[in-house]
């Protein structure tokens, strides 16, 4: 268990320094359009650029948002269960999400196939690069739900989402 959870910490930590970076490159896409703007001579680029880079940051963030509980959930049910048949139910949640990730992940590889015959107008770049943030997503959305799944069967989480493991108030 203690490859798993290093392999996780290592994960968690190279995808928040990418969803940062995506969420530079948006910032300062927005910025140069918006000078542009001001200026008269927008850039093309700017908005393609924009909407790749909140691609990307959306695709990378699902996955961490899914281990911290900030996806839309709706935890009232399984809350006000007794604590075996909640436990149950987010073994079950989990599960289900990382068989419709994994299951979707061979069409996610064929879409990102796809764009290698098509580029971006503005940018030029190949469209597999925009096509792969799908494969992405459901990666690591399937990567996360199956830590849970694990960590749940090895006892070592009680599968709860890291924003309702709140320490108990005496």
């Amino acid at each position: 268990m203690r490859f798993v959870q290093l392999l996780e910490d290592v994960v968690i930590a190279v995808f928040r320094v990418l969803v940062g970076i995506s969420f530079l490159v948006l910032i300062v896409a927005v910025l140069v359009q918006v000078t542009g703007r001001l200026s008269g001579a927008s850039p093309v680029w700017t908005e393609e650029l924009t909407r790749f880079a909140l691609l990307y940051l959306a695709a990378i963030g699902a996955g961490l948002s899914l281990r911290t509980g900030d996806l839309v959930n709706v935890d009232v049910v399984c809350e006000s269960m007794p604590p075996r048949i909640a436990w149950w139910l987010r073994l079950i949640s989990a599960a289900l999400v990382a068989g419709l990730g994994l299951y979707l992940l061979p069409m996610a590889w064929q879409y990102t196939k796809i764009g290698t015959f098509q580029t971006s107008p503005a940018l030029g770049l190949q469209m597999s690069y925009v096509h792969f943030t799908m494969f992405l997503m459901l990666a690591l959305l399937a990567f996360f739900a199956v830590l849970r799944v694990v960590g749940m069967i090895a006892g070592t989480t009680n599968g709860r989402p890291d924003n309702l493991n709140l320490p108990q108030e005496d």
